[in-house]
């Protein structure tokens, strides 16, 4: 037959070439902002909490205290273990939104609520395989690894990559094929699987949520990653969210350095969590290093750009399985460490763990003796009881939350190195902070604040125009005397604007 060459209009070609750059940029623009409302930063993990009891801990502490949003566990259906570890929600049956958190209804009035007082929420999301034995799951559907059985979803047999284990790092193939742990490895090239995922991620969407963490987003392509994510749908205009909002994207890519895969490999999807930040941090805190090394924190590090992270001190895997993470365990380390990730420009989304309390990495979370999750109670010094440890709750951290804030906008100016493991910074003039690691400091040091009396935010709050702990004098030079002992509780020193007295 003979061929014939088409002429296309030149009008029709550039409606051709935008419906092509639309469909482009719908599967491959990264998703990084996190919608925060204004004046408001920094997420807080509430680990293997209530739906009910995050709905009220948005409205009674974390917005007062100016919280951005909350990162959730796993909301849809897991495979029940014995003695109910919290590891157990990483083991997808099915994605019923139900699960010891609660059920759907209650996921949805937990987002209504929290939205409405400008907290965002943001799903811990299993994806990338489903359970690693048999059993029934917290929705009361099966699930069979051995037989690739997910009648819940369904998912079966075709669906998964041929059985194989992790033995290799340096072939990206084997990392991203074969199984996690001995989890059913899912396929996200084929489109089943693809539109699976996509609409449980846009029932998430329809009930209010802002994003998603994505676990073991190293074990999946990035091109598969960019396809589902690219298919969702906008943000929920219903829960404050502008027209057009995309869901915020951060994904889980530990990067060890000298292995196939790399973190550099997901940044056109979306932010990566950074975890040589906490990393790098606890081995500076614990004085492996020096403290005024951190003037020049950021890239020179090895760190991401900024705008490509979310970053933390500790994440429910790291502070059970890496010795050189700082916890709660390392109280006024840990405080010190979470300051500076709080008080720096570094343009990272910061993150905060709320832990539970655990001897082992098995440790479940608290719980009664029929396995149905324990709320926290609140001590009035605001701190948890329970069994919670609330990290979010203790003074040293949400004041730097609030100062964090405040100083938005402004670059570190006027750093001082005070000695190998003491340092000060300004954060325009709008705040100002010092840290103290080992030694004594006895000394005056540049404030950049205006003069006046200001309140440690560390050390108290200032209520009713008085401060409940150490005051701050600044004189007409922007100085101050400051005096910080090594035997001190806490190991740093931290004013603002908002803080100031008089």
């Amino acid at each position: 037959m003979k061929s014939e060459l088409v002429q296309i209009p030149p009008e029709k070609t550039m409606l051709v070439s935008l419906l092509f750059l639309t469909f482009f940029l719908a599967i491959a623009s990264p998703q990084k902002n996190p919608h925060f409302v204004d004046n408001h930063s920094t997420i807080v993990h509430l680990f293997e909490w209530k739906w009910k009891d995050i709905a009220q801990e948005c409205e009674n502490f974390l917005a007062p205290h100016g919280y951005a949003g909350v990162q959730i566990s796993p909301p849809n259906e897991n495979l029940i273990l014995n003695s109910r570890p919290w590891f157990e929600r990483y083991q997808p049956v099915s994605y019923n939104l139900n699960t010891r958190s609660g059920n759907e209804k209650d996921l949805e009035e937990m987002s209504r609520r929290c939205n409405k007082v400008g907290v965002r929420i943001y799903a811990d999301i299993v994806f990338n395989h489903m359970t690693g034995g048999d059993g029934y799951g917290t929705a009361g559907n099966r699930g069979e690894s051995s037989n690739d059985n997910y009648p819940g979803v369904p998912y079966s047999r075709e669906h998964f990559h041929p059985p194989c284990a992790i033995d290799n790092y340096q072939d990206a193939y084997v990392v991203r094929n074969c199984e996690l742990v001995g989890l059913r490895d899912l396929n996200q090239t084929q489109e089943y699987v693809r539109e699976k995922i996509v609409g449980f991620l846009n029932n998430l969407i329809d009930l209010g949520l802002a994003g998603f963490r994505i676990d073991a987003a190293k074990h999946m392509l990035p091109e598969d990653l960019s396809i589902i994510f690219g298919r969702l749908k906008d943000l929920n205009t219903d829960y404050g969210f502008a027209p057009g909002s995309r869901a915020f994207i951060y994904q889980e890519v530990p990067g060890h350095g000298g292995e196939a895969i790399s973190r550099e490999d997901y940044t056109g999807v979306g932010r990566i969590l950074e975890f040589w930040h906490g990393n790098r941090l606890g081995t500076v805190f614990r004085k492996n290093d020096k403290l005024m090394y951190l003037s020049n924190w950021g890239t020179e590090w090895g760190l991401l750009q900024g705008s490509d992270t979310v970053v933390f001190i500790d994440n429910h895997d790291t502070q059970r399985s890496d010795a050189t993470t700082l916890t709660y365990k390392d109280s006024k380390l840990y405080k010190m460490a979470s300051a500076f990730m709080l008080a720096h420009p570094y343009e990272g989304v910061g993150r905060v763990m709320s832990s539970f309390d655990f001897v082992d990495t098995n440790t479940p979370p608290p719980q009664d003796s029929n396995g149905n999750l324990i709320s926290p109670g609140f001590n009035s010094d605001n701190t948890c009881t329970n069994g919670y440890i609330c990290e979010h709750r203790w003074r040293e951290i949400y004041a730097m939350v609030k100062f964090r804030n405040v100083v938005e906008g402004t670059g570190i100016n006027d750093w001082q190195t005070l000695a190998d493991q003491q340092v000060a910074f300004c954060r325009g003039n709008k705040g100002f902070i010092v840290f103290n690691n080992e030694g004594n400091i006895d000394r005056t040091v540049h404030a950049c604040v205006p003069p006046g009396e200001y309140c440690d935010v560390i050390s108290g709050d200032l209520v009713n125009g008085k401060c409940t702990g150490r005051v701050v004098v600044v004189d007409q030079n922007c100085d101050t005397h400051i005096s910080l002992y090594e035997s001190e509780m806490d190991g740093v020193i931290a004013i603002h604007q908002d803080s100031k007295i008089n």
